[in-house]
């Protein structure tokens, strides 16, 4: 039996190699298997218990296996998608922060030769993303408060799922909020 079944089912545990890399993310069940064999350490516990019949376990929210693995180093992260910007900006509109990024805004309008690329998109409010329409920041007088980039691939693996677990970030960090220039491409 489980505390707070519902969500733990729709938890998941990070797993990282020997080399503190991230591989993936997993059930918690296949996380406290991985655990009980010995193959993984825990890094971070949830404050969730599992209970068995005759045992409780806390739920593990970060592992690291304990043998290296070798991976391919050429995962590459898909497509601009709104859920990815919506993860990648943390929900917030890149313009006025607000916790409505609903939409997606290219910070070079594709009419003036910018790219529907991970650099050039990020997630904005429907008022925002309306006030800029096909202009370029500066004409609009905008500021944009984050640097759009493609997601590393620690990030790409939290993208792919929508509960994200606050113990993550020490792992897989999280994207630069630096000022970007993006304006100058289109020049």
């Amino acid at each position: 039996m489980m505390e707070g079944s519902d969500t733990l089912l729709e938890r998941s545990v990070l797993v990282l190699n020997a080399s503190y890399e991230p591989l993936g993310l997993t059930s918690v069940r296949r996380g406290l298997l991985l655990v009980l064999a010995g193959r993984v350490e825990v890094l971070a516990e949830s404050d969730q218990v599992w209970h068995s019949a005759s045992h409780a376990f806390s739920v593990p929210s970060v592992v690291r296996v304990t043998r290296y693995v070798r991976t391919s180093r050429l995962r590459t992260v898909g497509s601009v998608s709104l859920s990815g910007l919506i993860a990648r900006d943390g929900s917030k509109c890149a313009y006025c922060q607000s916790r409505d990024g609903s939409t997606i805004d290219h910070v070079v309008p594709r009419s003036r030769g910018g790219q529907h690329s991970w650099e050039n998109t990020v997630a904005a409010c429907e008022r925002c993303n309306s006030k800029k329409a096909a202009h370029l920041l500066s004409e609009v007088n905008m500021t944009l408060h984050v640097t759009p980039r493609r997601p590393s691939s620690s990030l790409a693996l939290a993208l792919t799922r929508v509960a994200w677990d606050p113990t993550w970030a020490d792992y897989l960090g999280s994207p630069s909020r630096d000022l970007a220039d993006l304006e100058a491409l289109a020049s």
